[in-house]
């Protein structure tokens, strides 16, 4: 049986070795296929996945995170994004190349973001245009660019068809870079 998050964070509380150990129980899928969305190495899944329990460790107390799902979630995808981009100096590229290469049209890749204010701006501008989503377009934008998946893993989830899928992301994408354009984001 999982333990309800509020029990999770009250063992990182305690410095419970249990807590990471919930943790896993109830995530570690979840955190796992995050960062094998990303990277392309087993290893490197696994050594960011250990990191995310290090830095949950670290970090809970002080912080008491609800919820405990997209705080981790958070972390894990902050720290695969970091290897991604190292193993890409490398020369080691994953099929994480292809989300990005989708979002390049829609994010300004030159942008020069000086401040933490024109990131948060930006930000802001992408959740106005997710609220203008129905809940289907929505969820399937955030789980191709903020969770990775695969165009195969959406029709998984969706049960609909890979072609139609393509279709509305593309869709997505369009509707994106003319809501960025209009508040000035894009030229």
């Amino acid at each position: 049986m999982q333990l309800e998050d509020s029990k999770i964070i009250s063992l990182f509380f305690a410095r419970s070795e249990m807590a990471v150990e919930e943790l896993d129980r109830k995530y570690g899928k979840t955190i796992r296929k995050m960062a094998a969305n990303i990277l392309s190495d087993r290893l490197d899944v696994e050594e960011c996945v250990n990191d995310t329990y290090l830095r949950a460790w670290n970090s809970i107390p002080p912080q008491n995170p609800n919820p405990l799902v997209s705080y981790v979630c958070k972390i894990i995808r902050n720290l695969a994004i970091d290897r991604y981009h190292a193993n890409k100096a490398e020369k080691r590229n994953g099929s994480f190349d292809l989300v990005l290469e989708e979002m390049e049209e829609c994010i300004p890749s030159e942008m020069n973001v000086e401040t933490e204010y024109e990131a948060k701006e930006l930000a802001a501008a992408i959740n106005r245009f997710l609220s203008t989503l129905s809940r289907e377009d929505r969820f399937l934008f955030v789980r191709r660019y903020w969770y990775g998946d695969s165009v195969t893993d959406l029709v998984a989830l969706t049960k609909g068809n890979a072609n139609r899928i393509s279709v509305r992301q593309f869709r997505i994408r369009e509707k994106l870079k003319k809501s960025l354009a209009k508040e000035g984001f894009l030229a």
